[in-house]
């Protein structure tokens, strides 16, 4: 049994914890995956370069309202998909061979499984192989949840791991989901051409994700691009490859050659057989940690998808930074703080938020102030021609303090991060307002404004 210093369970946000400080540990990564995780090769990373192209797309279609005669011929779908995965599967093989090259990094390409404390057998190419360590880093990520309906039907169907390397661009699109990867996804294909049917249970698109005003915006928003079956569920997936024939709860009938499942993602914490070495999971089979990210058992940490609570990229990465202090400066541990996570959205409109929503704000029973302000209402939404952006924050109406924001507009993503500087570092919203200057007559004076709108309404 070849032992390590230390082990890492997993190539992407896993695989970056290793830096220079390392250079003295003897250390093994393991992954099923190619290098760089969800994020690179099937997440983050290749979904925004294909969103960068529909809002390309977008903008020419968009173009007569600024005066401009612009027609759009095509969008070459097979050129762009390797303009992004030749890019981004060179940096994973990249990515792979630069540990490799290593002295002190040795690389198992397969499937990990606990054997005992802090023992693990691993699945590879050549066969078994059996390694323990010092200390393990479980960062294995998570996968596509797909229902029995359709897993069962026998039938083709694709996820946000396969979709966006498809041969051909689909025609007729279903989208099963109405959260954010469902959400970016449909965005991409009916930009690029793609007639897009969206079923979801719920009555709003983000409806569980988001604050009600912005949900309800972006429902409304996406009626006339998109065909969407709100309310609704999947009950059979039949026909044939191409040819899908899609029943809901209804009775009614979706034709497509595309179906596409995005209803969310789940941990693959059940494929690492845990409890053989005394680390819990909860119910929702996230791995279970502590502040300073460590699991029930001795010596074994976890971060990312395996185990956070808010699945994105730059929580991950943050948790990798706090894990490698931790194995670096025992006894000197620093905590995870996922009080002011952002998120956005990149469809078009772009979406952003931090902190509270005003249903979480009143479910709390907390006293509260609202404030929205249009883009509409600011001089770069006129030179943009917006008609439905928004900036909405919310602040405790006692001390002024803000505890939530959210946008629905162009550069959302943006936007929001002087927001959450003050959600993190507990600024008021007449000091966010008064104290540095906000340029005009940048799209930033639509958070300005809300801000002082927000100081008339508090008391």
């Amino acid at each position: 049994m070849r032992h390590y210093d230390l082990v890492v369970l997993g190539a992407g946000t896993g695989n970056a914890l290793i830096d220079d400080r390392f250079a003295g540990v003897d250390v093994a990564i393991v992954s099923a995956g190619p290098f760089g995780g969800t994020c690179l090769n099937a997440g983050c990373i290749p979904s925004k370069m294909l969103v960068a192209t529909a809002d390309v797309a977008d903008a020419v279609r968009d173009a007569g309202r600024h005066g401009v005669d612009a027609q759009l011929r095509q969008v070459r779908w097979r050129d762009v998909r390797s303009r992004v995965f030749g890019r981004l599967d060179t940096e994973a093989a990249e990515g792979e061979e630069g540990r490799r090259a290593s002295d002190h990094i040795t690389v198992y390409r397969g499937l990990a499984r606990f054997t005992g404390d802090r023992r693990l057998t691993v699945d590879t190419a050549d066969g078994a192989v059996e390694i323990e360590a010092e200390r393990i880093v479980i960062a294995a990520g998570g996968r596509p949840v797909v229902p029995p309906v359709v897993e069962d039907s026998g039938l083709p169907y694709e996820t946000s791991d396969t979709v966006m390397r498809l041969d051909e661009l689909p025609q007729r699109l279903v989208v099963l989901g109405g959260g954010y990867v469902a959400a970016e996804l449909a965005h991409v294909f009916r930009s690029f051409g793609s007639h897009v049917t969206v079923v979801e249970k719920g009555e709003r698109l983000l409806g569980q994700q988001q604050d009600e005003a912005v949900s309800a915006a972006f429902t409304d928003a996406m009626r006339d691009q998109w065909d969407l079956r709100l309310g609704r569920e999947l009950t059979a997936v039949s026909g044939r490859p191409g040819d899908l024939r899609l029943t809901l709860d209804d009775g009614t009938e979706l034709r497509a050659d595309t179906l596409l499942v995005a209803v969310g993602r789940r941990p693959n914490s059940d494929l690492l057989d845990l409890h053989r070495a005394g680390i819990d999971t909860g119910e929702d089979g996230r791995v279970t940690v502590d502040a300073q990210l460590r699991t029930t058992a001795e010596g074994v940490w976890a971060l990312g998808d395996v185990s956070t609570p808010v699945p994105l990229k730059h929580v991950a990465n943050r948790e990798a930074r706090i894990v490698a202090h931790n194995l670096l400066h025992p006894g000197r541990e620093r905590t995870m703080n996922y009080d002011a996570v952002p998120s956005a959205v990149f469809t078009r409109p772009q979406i952003a938020q931090v902190g509270l929503t005003e249903q979480e704000a009143r479910d709390r029973k907390l006293d509260y102030a609202v404030a929205v302000h249009r883009y509409a209402d600011v001089a770069y939404g006129w030179a943009l021609e917006d008609t439905e952006g928004f900036c909405k924050v919310i602040a405790d109406r006692r001390t002024g303090r803000l505890i939530g924001a959210h946008l629905f507009g162009p550069q959302a993503a943006t936007l929001v991060q002087s927001l959450v500087v003050a959600l993190t570092t507990g600024m008021t919203a007449a000091e966010l307002a008064e104290g540095p200057l906000w340029i005009h007559p940048a799209l930033t004076e639509v958070v300005e404004n809300a801000l002082r709108d927000l100081d008339t309404v508090r008391t």
